[in-house]
């Protein structure tokens, strides 16, 4: 069971996600005013916080960012029905873990629900030999992957790339860092050199390459990979 906080103004949204999430087994606060959301993700003892980015008082992402710069650690899902790049990217950038769009069905919901909670699961250990990233598991011992039980060629490099990504989990990493750590700036490559490699990895692991869920763009910055 988790403890969770809800912040959503629409009453009906408020009642039905409740409702579900408790039938789910979850503890859950919901709350309709911004201001007593942020008080109560600062205030701390939830295990994810699902956030509505339209709040009339005060918006999910100013939310987000005061208890970030409080120090505020909570996992925490948006809710927007913006859909465009920049605002998905916004929350990211903020310290959002995940982001589902509005209108979004229960199932799906659900689902990130209980991946966020597995990703920040102390209780959870991970193989240190292979990984899971979307479809595709990686052997890192091997070197080896494949995707829907059916193996797939990846480059040392590829692999290598993915790993330093997974030990970031969840955090944004800079493309110098990778530059640093995993080509070693060998044969002079640039930061464009990161962005053509990452097209072609996100052709592996991505359902939909144009729209990426794991290996994500913090335009100016690097990169973010959820698992």
């Amino acid at each position: 069971m988790a403890r969770i906080l809800l912040v959503e103004d629409e009453k009906k949204m408020r009642d039905g996600l409740r409702d579900n999430l408790e039938f789910e087994g979850h503890d859950v606060t919901a709350v309709g005013d911004g201001k007593e959301g942020l008080k109560k993700l600062c205030g701390g003892g939830f295990d994810l916080v699902l956030l509505d980015v339209m709040l009339p008082s005060i918006s999910g992402f100013d939310i987000l960012r005061q208890a970030r710069e409080r120090g505020a650690t909570t996992p925490v899902i948006m809710l927007t029905a913006k859909g465009e790049e920049i605002d998905r990217v916004l929350g990211l950038e903020l310290g959002a873990d995940d982001y589902v769009l509005k209108p979004f069905g229960l199932r799906e919901l659900l689902a990130r629900v209980k991946a966020v909670l597995r990703r920040h699961d102390p209780a959870l250990v991970v193989s240190g030999q292979s990984i899971t990233v979307g479809c595709l598991e990686v052997n890192l011992e091997g070197y080896t992957a494949s995707r829907d039980g059916k193996e797939i060629a990846m480059t040392a490099r590829e692999i290598e790339v993915l790993k330093f990504l997974w030990n970031h989990r969840n955090t944004t990493v800079s493309r110098d860092q990778l530059l640093n750590e995993v080509w070693g700036y060998e044969a002079s490559p640039t930061t464009r050199t990161v962005d053509n490699f990452m097209v072609k990895l996100r052709q592996k692991i991505e359902n939909d390459p144009a729209e990426p869920r794991h290996i994500i763009t913090i335009h100016g910055t690097g990169y973010r990979l959820i698992p």
